[in-house]
């Protein structure tokens, strides 16, 4: 079974009904989940005056990477079948999004998915929550924990984009 780390983030709508849906209908599909803290951030990366609410979940699974992917995609479109970019592919608000942070150490690199999420130490919005859920986890190609990675953001630095992991 395989440690899976995901962030949930929504910056449109009722913003923590849309967690929770995504947090419930996550647990019908996973099982049995551990989340962290919600944690508020400003979008970058395009312009908006909605903030993000963004938390962690943490569950196992026997599922390869890539249907753990579909599977969470799946979510996300029960949830809102809108784009999360627009017809130029800048990003825009969206009422759900959910990527894959990490699966154990795995290393992946393919059209479909990137893990680890390779702008996870940029984004305190991930590593917040990822320090809560998973503290001792290192990332298998810099070696560094949560922690560490929060440590080296700059303290004034607006980390957030609301991107995905998916290319």
């Amino acid at each position: 079974m395989a440690f899976v780390m995901i962030n949930i983030g929504s910056n449109l709508g009722n913003r923590r009904l849309n967690l929770s849906r995504a947090m419930r209908m996550i647990g019908e599909e996973f099982g049995a989940f551990e989340i962290s803290h919600v944690v508020e951030s400003a979008p970058s990366g395009f312009d908006s005056t909605n903030s993000f609410l963004n938390l962690g979940m943490a569950f196992h699974s026997e599922l390869s990477p890539l249907k753990i992917l579909r599977e969470l995609q799946g979510i996300e479109k029960k949830i809102s079948l809108a784009s999360h970019r627009d017809s130029e592919g800048r990003y825009i608000d969206r009422e759900i999004d959910i990527d894959i942070i990490a699966i154990d150490s795995e290393i992946i690199d393919t059209p479909e998915l990137t893990l680890p999420h390779p702008r996870m130490a940029e984004r305190d919005f991930v590593l917040v929550p990822m320090e809560e859920l998973a503290p001792g986890w290192t990332h298998p190609v810099t070696g560094l924990t949560p922690t560490e990675m929060l440590g080296m953001l700059a303290p004034d630095s607006d980390k957030s984009d609301g991107g995905e992991n998916q290319k």
